[in-house]
């Protein structure tokens, strides 16, 4: 069953090309939705799959970044089924 995780990111998560690694992880990994840095300095993350496979893209971000990330909120939702594809929004 498809789930949407709906993610919020802290830390030095900004200039780091951590927008672009997201969609590239997405993208291995089957994930439709986006990423979007904040005014705040955090980063936003909307994500829909499997919930296997949203485990997994979490777990690849915070490898990927453990070193710039200070702080990760995360909630479980239904899946909207809205998103087609993973991208890079810009406020």
């Amino acid at each position: 069953m498809k789930k949407q995780l709906h993610i919020y990111i802290s830390g030095q998560v900004q200039g780091v090309g951590f927008r672009y690694t997201a969609r590239e992880i997405a993208d291995e990994t089957g994930i439709c939705g986006w990423v979007a840095n904040l005014r705040d300095g955090r980063v936003e993350i909307v994500a829909e799959a499997e919930e296997d496979a949203l485990k997994s893209f979490l777990v690849k971000i915070n490898t990927q970044f453990s070193r710039y990330i200070q702080d990760t909120q995360s909630q479980w939702l239904a899946a909207s089924g809205e998103y087609k594809d993973f991208e890079i929004r810009f406020e």
